[in-house]
């Protein structure tokens, strides 16, 4: 069974993310140990809320380098919502510009759209070869809540749109990212979180 840490650094639906995937087969550990988190076969990164909250969260357990580490070795990570806004160049909130891990290249930025957040279901638009989506219809829906998402980036973008076109997901090397909950998204969410642990 393979072991997975889900990252306890202050924010995010640990609980959820927890029974998830323990509910597509993980044996799942949650914990803000860093060095848990670097020797776990897979590794999530929740998040809700702010993000230069949650890179000052991550910073406060040492969650960061673990992040950087893992990606750099080829090792899966799995960012969720703010978890996976994180993972980028820098956020930008309130005309206040973050850093963050650059783990991914692009930047966070404010939604353009007439109603904000972005909350309910919608459903995504998925490029070939996607081990993320596998086996999900075009037309299957995921839950988003966010004010904030990343236009363009590298690696597999899977897209859709409120107000906009932004990036719903992105798998790039070992590190695959969703901006909408897949620990709420029902059994769509539980299929993608279990095309996830397969590539761990």
């Amino acid at each position: 069974m393979k072991k997975l840490v889900v990252l306890d650094y202050g924010s995010g639906n640990l609980r959820s993310a927890q029974r998830a995937l323990e509910r597509v087969g993980a044996d799942v550990t949650v914990t803000a140990d860093p060095a848990a988190a670097a020797e776990a076969d897979g590794l999530v990164v929740p998040g809700v809320g702010a993000f230069a909250s949650c890179v000052d969260g991550l910073a406060a357990v040492g969650g960061g380098p673990v992040v950087v580490a893992r990606a750099a070795a080829g090792r899966p990570v799995l960012g969720i919502c703010v978890g996976m806004q994180v993972l980028f160049d820098a956020g930008v909130e309130h005309g206040v510009e973050s850093v963050g891990l650059r783990v991914l290249a692009g930047r966070v930025e404010s939604l353009r759209a007439s109603v904000l957040p972005h909350m309910g279901w919608n459903t995504v638009a998925a490029p070939d070869g996607s081990q993320l989506f596998a086996g999900l219809d075009a037309g299957t829906r995921f839950y988003f809540v966010h004010s904030y998402a990343v236009h363009e980036t590298d690696g597999l973008v899977t897209r859709t749109v409120h107000g906009e076109p932004f990036v719903a997901a992105v798998e790039h090397g070992s590190v695959s990212a969703t901006q909408f909950h897949p620990e709420k998204s029902g059994d769509a969410g539980a299929t993608l979180l279990e095309n996830w642990l397969a590539t761990v």
